[in-house]
Order: C-alpha cells, then structure tokens, then sequence
C-alpha cells in the first residue's frame, strides 16, 4: 500500500474515533453548549472519515496512471491531503467558535477552510480523472 493511501486511510480511522467521540458528548444530558459541536461532528464523518476514506483507496485501487507515475502526479495527491485536513481541522475549530460567538474572523477562517477543501476536491478530481477508464 502506497504511502499516501496509508495517510489518508489512517487520517479517516482518527477521525471516525473522534466523530464517534463528539457523537456520544452530544448526546449526553449535560449544561453545556455542545450543540455547537454538530457541525464539527457531521464534518468529522463526511469529509474526515467517508471522503479521507474514499480518496486513499481511490488512490490506491483504481487503474495505473503510468509505470512512472501509477497514482498520477504525487505531488497533488499530498496536497490534497494537506489541503483536505488543514480545511478540516479549521472547520472543526472554528464552526463551534462561530456558533457560540460569531466574529469577522471566525466567519472568514469558515470561508477560508470551505475553500481548502473545495480545492482538495478538485485537486482529486484532477489527479484521478484520467485513471476512471476503459480496460
């Protein structure tokens, strides 16, 4: 298994724990503001687990790109990884702080991760594309 696939696999095995984790808190009866942290957890689930998932196997099982180059261009699949978790990891930060307290900043990083992770879709897209083919 290439190690890029193993990244983006073990990055979707943390996230699911953690997912699994902010889901049992948001359940539990307690007086604080944990309502604030769905958002984060369905973002945990979709983008960290199920698409993190979907790429490193994607990555991993769909046809060569070339001899020399089987997964397509390595450089892009490491930025779509970087840019996938850094989006991520600031949707997480920052959706419970913009629920709880919404400022200029919070609201920005928001639209700077969306942004991240739009990229990171099309970063994928691109380096994939050309390997969804006939035999």
């Amino acid at each position: 298994m290439p190690p890029i696939t193993r990244w983006f696999i073990k990055a979707a095995l943390i996230y699911l724990v953690l997912a699994l984790c902010v889901g049992i808190l948001l359940v539990l009866p307690i007086d604080a503001p944990v309502s604030s942290l769905f958002p984060a957890y369905l973002h945990m689930l979709t983008f960290g687990w199920l698409t993190q998932l979907i790429f490193g196997v994607a990555l991993w099982m769909f046809p060569k790109y070339s001899t020399a180059q089987p997964r397509g261009l390595e450089w892009l699949g490491w930025a779509t990884f970087i840019l996938l978790n850094t989006g991520l990891i600031s949707r997480i930060i920052f959706e419970p702080l913009n629920s709880i307290s919404p400022t200029n900043i919070s609201g920005g990083m928001l639209v700077l991760a969306a942004i991240l992770q739009w990229l990171a879709g099309i970063a994928f897209v691109f380096n994939t594309w050309s390997r969804v083919r006939e035999k």
